[in-house]
């Protein structure tokens, strides 16, 4: 078994995966909202980065920054027909679960229509060279993938803890009826918060597809996947949405090897089971027993 192989494997499905579960986790705890449209963003952001690539450049940050853009625009659509009309109704959780599967299951329709049945491929953005590490052989895309993913989720994360508008995010996600009540504008944040999960998504979608295909239903699995996570993690919690990538990312590419990618999900949804049995709000759920309290 080459445990060299499986931690760079692991590694990088933990950037990816962990960058859509942080955004789903800063969907939840700053606007309520469980977004299950983020599969057809995430294959929007894939077709959008494609087109780009196909009739623009296939300069590598141009296509990386066009699948971020296309992935931002997808949130902000996301957010205007999810999230402004209903998020002062009642049963707005369930309600907003019910909405964005709907935009999830019309947009993958409208993707198949437009670009068909058959699977799109990216150009290798990072270049086909190695790094040969003692045992451990590290692509070129695995370092890119690694590199841009950590890179990006600072950037943001930084930008939350420094800006104006970043500030008003930190504090829907601590309580959202007290910075409603000191005028924090809901429906502003609102588009920010989607704006800048749907970019994450969008980048997730370019970082995946250097190893796998774009298609209209190519965002239904890691959707499943960052909201597996982020459950795991503890929904509000980036630091727990971190550590269960790592851990699921690490079963994810021991199956793979010892079972084969078929089992995958069996021992995921199962591994994802016995963390819940002891630990019900998720590695580090806090949220709902702060609101609790």
């Amino acid at each position: 078994m080459n445990i060299g192989f499986i931690l760079s494997n692991a590694i990088v499905l933990a950037c990816i995966y962990g960058t859509l579960a942080i955004g789903i986790s800063i969907t939840w705890s700053s606007l309520g909202l469980i977004n299950l449209a983020y599969g057809v963003v995430f294959a929007a952001a894939g077709f959008g980065a494609w087109v780009f690539a196909q009739h623009v450049s296939e300069f590598a940050p141009l296509v990386l920054a066009a699948g971020i853009l296309t992935g931002a625009v997808g949130g902000v659509i996301v957010c205007a027909l999810a999230f402004i009309p209903i998020h002062d109704k009642p049963n707005f959780t369930v309600r907003g679960l019910i909405a964005t599967l709907a935009i999830n299951l019309i947009g993958t329709q409208s993707l198949l229509y437009f670009f068909g049945p058959r699977s799109k491929s990216l150009p290798e953005i990072f270049g086909t060279g190695k790094l040969h590490l003692g045992s451990m052989v590290l692509t070129a895309d695995k370092i890119g993938n690694v590199v841009t993913s950590i890179l990006l989720l600072v950037v943001v994360l930084r930008w939350m803890q420094s800006s104006r508008r970043g500030l008003e995010i930190r504090a829907m996600m601590m309580n959202p009826h007290a910075a409603a009540i000191v005028g924090i504008g809901v429906r502003r944040t609102g588009f920010s918060v989607m704006a800048i999960t749907g970019g994450l998504a969008g980048l997730a979608a370019v970082l995946l597809s250097q190893t796998y295909y774009i298609s209209p239903f190519s965002g239904l699995l890691p959707m499943i996947k960052g909201v597996s996570i982020a459950l795991c993690g503890g929904l509000g919690s980036v630091r727990g949405a971190v550590i269960a990538a790592l851990v699921l990312g690490l079963n994810e590419a021991l199956t793979s090897v010892v079972l084969g990618g078929q089992d995958v999900l069996i021992t995921q949804f199962a591994l994802i089971i016995i963390i819940l049995l002891f630990r019900p709000r998720g590695i580090a759920g806090i949220l709902d027993r702060a609101r609790e309290a």
